[in-house]
C-alpha cells in the first residue's frame, strides 16, 4: 500500500493555480482584491449607503465571500515571546534591549495595524471554464455595479495573500514558484 504524501499543500487541501485563481480539492476560486473605502472620513448617510450597496451585492450574488486580512504580518507571537522573556530576565542590560524590541514591535504593529486588505471570493464546483469565465465576468459587473472598486486577483498577488495568511512572509514579498528555486545553479553543457 502506498504511502500518501503529507504536506502542508494537501493538509490544506491547494492543488494548483489556475487561470482563474486557486483550486482546491473541494473547488476553485476566485478572488477580486477590494479597493477599501476609509470610513472614518464619510458621513454617517454615506456609511448607510455603503452598507446598503455591499447589503444588495450580497443579496444579487449570494455565494460571494467576504475576506478581511491584514496585509502585514501580526507580531503577536514575537511580543509574545519577548514579554515572557522580560519576566524571566535578570540580566538589567538585557532586559532594557528587550524592551526596546516589545516597544519597537509595538510600534511596527502600529504603523501596520490599519493596513488591510479587503477580497471578494467566489467558489466554483464543477463548472467548465467557460461557465467560470462567465460567472467572473458577471460578478466582476455586479461588483462595480454596487459602488466598489474591485478587480480580479493575478497569480502573484494571490501567492503573496497566501503568503501573508499562512504567515511565511513578513512583507509580502514575491514568492518562487517553485521553493528553492533561486538557490539553483543552471549550468549548461557545451
Amino acid at each position: 500500500m502506498a504511502k500518501k504524501k503529507n504536506s502542508v499543500q494537501s493538509l490544506i487541501g491547494f492543488e494548483r493555480f489556475t487561470r482563474f485563481g486557486v483550486k482546491t480539492d473541494k473547488a476553485e476560486i476566485a478572488f477580486f482584491s477590494v479597493e477599501p473605502t476609509n470610513i472614518s472620513v464619510l458621513s454617517e448617510a454615506n456609511i448607510d449607503v455603503k452598507i446598503r450597496y455591499l447589503m444588495t451585492l450580497l443579496s444579487t450574488v449570494p455565494n460571494l465571500e467576504i475576506i478581511a486580512l491584514d496585509s502585514c504580518e501580526c507580531f503577536d507571537s514575537n511580543k509574545i515571546y519577548v514579554k515572557n522573556r522580560l519576566q524571566n530576565e535578570q540580566n538589567e542590560g538585557v532586559r532594557k534591549l528587550l524592551q526596546a524590541d516589545y516597544s519597537f514591535l509595538d510600534e511596527i504593529q502600529a504603523e501596520m495595524s490599519s493596513a488591510r486588505q479587503f477580497m471578494f471570493a467566489i467558489r466554483f464546483r464543477r463548472e467548465k471554464d467557460e461557465q467560470i469565465f462567465n460567472t467572473i465576468n458577471r460578478v466582476d459587473k455586479a461588483i462595480s455595479e454596487h459602488g466598489f472598486a474591485a478587480r480580479r486577483m493575478t497569480k502573484p498577488e494571490i501567492k503573496r495573500m497566501l503568503a501573508l495568511y499562512f504567515g511565511t512572509s513578513i512583507s509580502g514579498e514575491e514568492i518562487p514558484d517553485i521553493e528553492g528555486e533561486n538557490y539553483l545553479e543552471v549550468t549548461e553543457n557545451v
